[in-house]
């Protein structure tokens, strides 16, 4: 039987989500794709575990670190077929997540990034590194998760040309703008009440100012276009500004306010940005509420096509990890 050696770096909580499911899975991954997967390394910031045979789950009850073993003392130590590297995300210089997939994909392993900096800003880089090597670099965790964003243009629209990609990527910014509509509230109450229902974080400025849709959608055009977008050089605009005095008047007019991010193919130039826009009855997004989430793809062949729906939670970026590890056993 194969063995696949899977590594996970900056093993935080989307981490350890990743690594039970992968343990739930391990015998349909041998039933079904005649493949062992072990977990036979993780880190952190400070310290980290390798060990050969594979990591079970009771090995991270009391976990026994290794002070030190990160960043480049791990990676030298490491023997892995796979990286999963989910750190914080640094939109500065990418961060440590920038070093581990570099040295990943020079050390012939295949990539799946669930953390989104160094996509958002090295992402030609690191998607050229990949296809001179032969070695996938996927991202299913980084833009969207749940939903199916990259892997459906690839996979469900493999003989279509994109005219463009619309989408509200971010849940947390979807749930407030519905709020503020329904409740006929302002930014600031609105945001107030995500954050005591526990959808939104005590500084949420990343999602509402449009950023955390920026990096989904540069990494999106990125992976799809070749292009050289980073987080920095899109259009973006967020929607802090806005009061119950604009929503009264987008109700009047039968608008629903969106934060939506796109790109757009012309003339073989590729276009992205981020900015909140008020949709009419008719549109797809206009009826995609709470913290849903929902991307639309105009193809030449096809027409319109649009996904929604899926949860936002570390459990489902941990699935949609595991999707993206799935697709590499078929290859395997």
């Amino acid at each position: 039987m194969k063995t696949l050696n899977v590594a996970i770096t900056g093993f935080g909580n989307v981490g350890s989500h990743i690594a039970q499911l992968l343990w739930q899975r391990q015998a349909t991954y041998r039933e079904r794709y005649g493949v062992d997967v072990r977990l036979v390394g993780v880190c952190r910031s400070r310290a980290g575990i390798l060990y050969a045979h594979g990591l079970q789950a009771a090995d991270l009850v009391s976990p026994n670190w290794t002070e030190g073993l990160t960043g480049e003392a791990f990676l030298q130590a490491l023997q892995a077929d796979v990286l999963i590297e989910t750190g914080t995300s640094d939109f500065q210089t990418g961060g440590m997540g920038l070093v581990y997939l570099r040295h990943a994909l020079r050390h012939n392993m295949q990539v799946i990034a669930v953390s989104k900096g160094a996509l958002a800003l090295h992402g030609r880089e690191l998607f050229d590194t990949a296809k001179q090597a032969g070695l996938s670099l996927l991202v299913s965790g980084a833009t969207a998760a749940a939903l199916p964003t990259v892997d459906f243009v690839q996979r469900q629209l493999a003989g279509c040309e994109v005219l463009a990609i619309e989408g509200i990527f971010t849940g947390t910014a979807n749930f407030i703008l519905n709020q503020m509509m329904h409740a006929g509230i302002g930014f600031d109450e609105a945001l107030q009440q995500a954050q005591a229902d526990g959808i939104a974080e005590a500084d949420s400025s990343f999602d509402t100012d449009g950023w955390d849709t920026a990096a989904k959608i540069t990494i999106i055009a990125n992976a799809l276009f070749n292009t050289d977008l980073t987080i920095h050089t899109i259009a973006r605009a967020g929607m802090a500004h806005l009061q119950a005095a604009d929503m009264a008047a987008w109700r009047a007019q039968g608008l629903m306010p969106r934060l939506i991010g796109h790109i757009t193919v012309q003339d073989g130039k590729v276009s992205a940005g981020v900015a909140v826009r008020a949709v009419d009855a008719e549109h797809v997004f206009y009826r995609v509420n709470g913290k849903n989430k929902a991307m639309q793809v105009v193809t030449r062949e096809m027409g319109a096509l649009c996904v929604q729906g899926g949860a936002s939670s570390p459990q489902a970026t941990a699935a949609a990890t595991l999707k993206d590890l799935e697709n590499l056993l078929k290859q395997a």
